[in-house]
């Protein structure tokens, strides 16, 4: 994490550690600040019943793909939870940061992964079928259902639903 250095990918300013009174010992990450996640953004244009402008959903997603395709520059690196609520946006600058790289994983190919990875509603239909090799295509996945979330206000349930019928 601390090696990655991308416009569109949020940034490690420090790290330490910390202990309880129990001897516990805890890695304490200092990101950078941004104010906003695409979800309260997306929730906002929703809740005044406004579609988002088509203007910024280009945007948005135009800096999201930026993101992806350097952090699938790490041979094998895959974020394997994006959404809304891991993606940040500068207000002010519509600038975007995707954050939380607490699944995140260099895949190797032919080792076995778990498939009960990424948020359900943004998750590839390999992961739904309980595959356990998969590539960086699950990442284009999650963010073909961010679009399609920004672009109707709502997550984009029929597809969810149907993914659901065919793993049956």
């Amino acid at each position: 994490m601390h090696l990655m250095d991308h416009p569109n990918v949020i940034s490690l300013k420090h790290r330490f550690f910390s202990t309880t009174s129990a001897d516990e010992l805890f890695l304490n990450l200092v990101m950078e600040y941004v104010p906003e996640s695409m979800y309260r953004v997306s929730k906002f244009y929703s809740n005044t019943n406004q579609s988002m402008p088509l203007i910024y959903v280009k945007l948005y997603m135009h800096q999201i793909f930026r993101g992806l395709a350097y952090i699938h520059t790490v041979p094998g690196g895959c974020h394997k939870d994006l959404k809304p609520q891991n993606i940040l946006v500068d207000p002010l600058t519509h600038q975007v940061k995707i954050c939380d790289f607490g699944s995140a994983k260099v895949l190797v190919k032919g080792e076995a992964n778990i498939s009960h990875i990424c948020s359900l509603f943004y998750r590839a239909p390999e992961l739904m079928f309980g595959a356990t090799e998969y590539t960086t295509s699950i990442d284009i996945w999650s963010a073909g259902c961010v679009l399609a979330e920004l672009l109707l206000g709502q997550v984009y349930v029929i597809a969810f639903l149907l993914l659901l019928k065919w793993c049956k």
